[in-house]
């Protein structure tokens, strides 16, 4: 897979690898306080990294002894997220961009037999995306169309100027349809796995990141 613009943190030796085994491991999953806590550990990771690619300008500070100069960020990010299971990835992120806007949008897959996998939008509230540096968390990116359903719903607050797509697990199915439609989005991963199965969940993934971080829906 052409890997221009995407970003897979488990690739290197690090503590995203701990964190994404516990996400996935049967025997962790069990506790919900620690799954959500493992996607927000996650969440932090990404940002740091994302943060790397953010622009910076020198800044003069003053401490109690003397005068020094530093480099601090030109503009916060607006963080979106895709309810209910972005929750946590989110928050994992705002930890680090700790003064950044939020965008929050409700939307989910609807499974039905026989019939192609429809994705419902029924909630956006969003800040102004006009010229802004958008980074949207969501934990799953499967098959690319909740994720991009999301996206062209905020466009109509604003053309951001640099767009990050950041999730703990994805498909190469997905990236394909996210590459396809929005090219000059930068792509942040926990991990990227092998393929979706014949549901549309990928495979090996995690499960419902939704119901292991906040219960089953019913």
């Amino acid at each position: 897979m052409e890997r221009t613009n995407l970003h897979i943190l488990t690739e290197s030796p690090s503590l995203a690898n701990h964190f994404v085994a516990e996400l996935r491991d049967i025997t962790v999953q069990g506790d919900s306080m620690r799954f959500r806590r493992n996607l927000e550990r996650l969440g932090e990771l990404l940002a740091y990294e994302i943060s790397k690619t953010l622009p910076y300008t020198s800044t003069t500070l003053t401490t109690p002894l003397a005068q020094t100069s530093t480099l601090l960020l030109t503009e916060q990010p607006v963080l979106a997220t895709i309810l209910r299971a972005g929750l946590p990835l989110y928050q994992g992120m705002l930890h680090y961009f700790d003064k950044a806007y939020s965008t929050f949008v409700g939307a989910y897959r609807v499974e039905e037999e026989n019939t192609e996998l429809v994705i419902n939008m029924e909630y956006l509230a969003s800040t102004d995306l006009h010229d802004k540096i958008l980074i949207l968390a969501d934990p799953m990116l499967a098959t690319g169309r909740s994720l991009l359903k999301a996206y062209e719903g905020m466009l109509r607050h604003g053309k951001p100027k640099q767009v990050h797509f950041a999730a703990a697990i994805a498909s190469p199915e997905g990236i394909a349809l996210v590459r396809q439609h929005v090219p000059e989005a930068m792509i942040w991963l926990g991990a990227l796995d092998e393929r979706l199965n014949e549901r549309a969940y990928i495979m090996p993934g995690l499960g419902d990141a939704g119901d292991l971080a906040f219960g089953p829906k019913i």
